[in-house]
């Protein structure tokens, strides 16, 4: 079932690999919880590049970024090396039934996702090489049919914004969030 904006998202921490436990909602920031597919997922990687790269746009907008996986910690670790935001495991698929984030065929039989997945992997491939990144897991917890998911959840538990990926490279853009956030009423104590 698809949460529609306006919806309350419940008051809980996730504890991400590596770090300490992070407020979601959050009192002081927009949370922007996104969902994404395995460790090591190279279509999932491709994307957060750019949010790596953007960083500083995202943390000036007041928002707080949390990536969630449906792979265990142990397998996360060893793709975590470089990213500014907390990275949380869910092999158990809770959150991801909670905000009603699936698992399809069309994640990547989608013709729309075949371009960005070749991209994706020639990418990956490259960085792997030169030590920058590491294979994913041959059979990854979750399996490989992961959609993504984007939540933008206001301070005060209010769902602004949902996306609902249609195939494996459907989500949200850097500039997309931020519009996002531009529109949305500023958190208490934000300037």
């Amino acid at each position: 079932m698809h949460l529609p904006p306006g919806s309350a998202v419940p008051a809980r921490e996730l504890t991400p690999v590596g770090g300490p436990p992070v407020p979601v909602p959050d009192p002081g920031h927009l949370v922007h919880l996104q969902f994404r597919r395995f460790a090591g997922c190279p279509i999932c990687n491709l994307h957060l590049r750019s949010f790596v790269v953007r960083h500083g746009d995202i943390e000036a907008a007041g928002i707080r970024e949390i990536v969630v996986f449906h792979s265990p910690a142990e397998e996360l670790r060893k793709h975590i090396d470089g990213l500014p935001f907390p990275v949380v495991g869910d092999p158990s698929k809770k959150l991801y039934a909670e905000f009603g984030v699936e698992s399809a065929r069309r994640a990547l039989l989608d013709p729309r996702v075949w371009g960005p997945l070749l991209w994706a992997v020639a990418s990956g491939t490259w960085q792997t090489i030169r030590g920058r990144e590491h294979l994913p897991s041959s059979s990854p917890a979750g399996g490989r049919l992961g959609l993504p998911g984007d939540f933008l959840i206001a301070p005060d538990g209010r769902l602004l914004a949902a996306k609902y990926g249609e195939h494996a490279y459907d989500q949200w853009t850097v500039d997309q969030l931020l519009a996002l956030a531009a529109e949305a009423p500023a958190p208490t104590g934000r300037a």
